[in-house]
């Protein structure tokens, strides 16, 4: 397999490096569509800070998290060695070698005080902005944490989540003692954010979404395409990384682009007409607002019909229908702009060829 090499992130990589030179004082919500690169850009990022600056980067995605314990054992990184209490001193010796961690480093001893007490969230929270705040004397610290989402919906005296962005916003607005990212492509989580009353002033939004057409011809252009395969690749997929990268592969494996191509439209159709055509069967539910919504095929395929000649749709609200097809990451919405569309071009097309046969 080849190995694919960073592409181009300028704008998106110059909006992050205007917020990492001024006072940290709003939360960043850097979101996009799912496989869109989010990731990619903050790692190639954190990798590149200067040394005045260090990154803590949490990253949620793919953990089964059900408690505390379970969140706890994420966000720090536990060092097991000598009993500290002095936590200025700790940071202090921490920093000599400190460069990327996946998490925030505590003593084992203070980690199992915060885990003994029975509001572990204060303690927590006490803790690392103690920590930041003697990291913040040699370095700024940047906090990122990756799929945020994934504790949306946990309670533990409330929703965990909305302690955390009370942290957050002291930590930023109040302390401007940290920057702090939160990454997402789970755009129902974020249109739910971005309603909140609490974050109005206090959060900003960094939109990473796929290549444009400039950027994937010039991404294209070190792997031997020529101009109608770059072309037929823009037709069908648009500038979607994790596609132009599949593509890449095929084409270093000698396969036929077209092929690939129809293959991969053959597919996501399949795979949109079943989650569409189940409702069909089944009289399928959702917790939509805290009630179970009964979805009609009728308003999916209504909706699914205003991409028959758009890209992009307007809304006003969010319905069940537009959650689900979200949720299954059929549709992107942007909460910022208001607008619902595919996750991908090759998303859009398949949407086209299901309704042909509605």
């Amino acid at each position: 397999m080849k190995r694919i090499e960073f592409h181009d992130r300028e704008k998106e990589t110059k909006e992050i490096r205007d917020i990492l030179d001024s006072e940290p004082s709003l939360i960043t919500f850097v979101y996009g569509p799912i496989n869109s690169g989010k990731t990619t850009l903050i790692s190639h990022l954190i990798e590149h800070l200067p040394e005045a600056y260090t990154p803590f980067y949490i990253n949620l995605r793919g953990r089964f998290i059900t408690g505390y314990e379970d969140f706890l054992n994420v966000l720090f990184e536990i060092d097991e060695g000598d009993a500290i209490d002095n936590i200025g001193e700790y940071a202090e010796s921490l920093l000599k070698d400190l460069r990327i961690v996946s998490g925030i480093p505590i003593p084992i001893n203070l980690f199992q005080q915060i885990f003994e007490k029975k509001d572990k969230s204060k303690d927590m929270f006490k803790y690392i902005e103690r920590f930041f705040a003697e990291t913040s004397k040699k370095r700024v610290p940047v906090l990122i944490i990756d799929e945020l989402q994934v504790i949306g919906d946990m309670k533990i005296d409330g929703h965990l989540i909305y302690k955390l962005f009370n942290f957050f916003v002291r930590l930023t607005k109040e302390l401007h003692l940290a920057h702090v990212f939160v990454m997402t492509s789970d755009s129902l989580f974020l249109e739910q954010v971005y309603s909140e009353a609490m974050l109005k002033g206090r959060c900003d939004y960094l939109l990473v979404d796929d290549f444009d057409y400039e950027r994937t011809m010039d991404f294209l252009d070190g792997y031997g395409f020529d101009d109608q395969e770059k072309e037929m690749i823009w037709q069908n997929v648009g500038g979607k990384p994790v596609s132009l990268v599949k593509l890449i592969n095929a084409k270093v494996s000698g396969e036929k682009i077209e092929d690939v191509l129809q293959s991969m439209l053959m597919l996501r159709t399949g795979e949109i007409k079943q989650r569409i055509g189940v409702l069909t069967i089944v009289s399928k539910k959702v917790l939509f607002e805290e009630e179970e919504i009964e979805l009609k095929y009728d308003r999916i395929t209504e909706i699914l019909d205003k991409f028959s000649e758009e890209y992009s749709h307007a809304y006003e609200i969010i319905t069940p229908e537009i959650a689900y097809l979200v949720r299954e990451n059929i549709l992107f919405s942007d909460p910022v702009k208001c607008i619902i569309k595919p996750q991908s071009q090759l998303d859009l097309l398949a949407i086209r060829e299901v309704l042909k046969s509605v």
